[in-house]
């Protein structure tokens, strides 16, 4: 069913809003895939704080051509059946989420990705992104780097007190 004009224009100032608001936005081929994979892609997104959208690439085009920021951008990539998944909040997810879901359907393929700053990034980027550890992952790594050297202080400043306790001990033996 073929959209309005007024529908063809809601859909422009939703794509110009998530390219605007979004960290990272990955647009991925997704011909031969099922509406159920797309359906749990879509809920698997959800989960992890991002949303998957398919979208015509001329409306995608139009609103790309209203941001001054794609201004002599090779918008070349946007050809074929194209989903784009986008995350306000995090960076990392929509790549995690894309890439995890080509592993169990092989037809899906990454095409490009556009960042916060509008810079668009080539396929091998956003697959290299999909592989950084989660915030939550990297929070636990620093507590764990921040809690190493205390713990080894701790020992340290422990044993020398242990020492000193054995050589009174020992010392108190010798006098009794």
């Amino acid at each position: 069913m073929a959209l309005s004009k007024e529908e063809k224009s809601k859909v422009i100032e939703q794509v110009s809003n998530m390219l605007a608001n979004s960290k990272l936005v990955v647009i991925a081929k997704y011909q031969g895939t099922s509406v159920q994979s797309l359906q749990d892609l879509r809920r698997q997104a959800r989960d992890q704080g991002s949303s998957v959208r398919i979208i015509k690439n001329r409306l995608v085009r139009k609103a790309m051509a209203r941001d001054h920021r794609f201004t002599g951008a090779d918008l070349a990539f946007l050809t074929g059946q194209l989903m784009y998944a986008s995350s306000p909040s995090d960076e990392v997810a929509p790549a995690r989420v894309i890439a995890d879901f080509a592993k169990s359907e092989p037809q899906v393929e990454l095409v490009a990705g556009i960042n916060a700053d509008g810079t668009i990034l080539e396929a091998e980027d956003i697959k290299t992104l999909a592989t950084l550890p989660t915030l939550d992952q990297l929070r636990g790594q620093l507590a764990g780097l921040i809690a190493s050297p205390l713990s080894g202080l701790a020992n340290v400043l422990a044993g020398n007190v242990r020492g000193v306790l054995n050589a009174l001990s020992a010392r108190a033996e010798q006098a009794n």
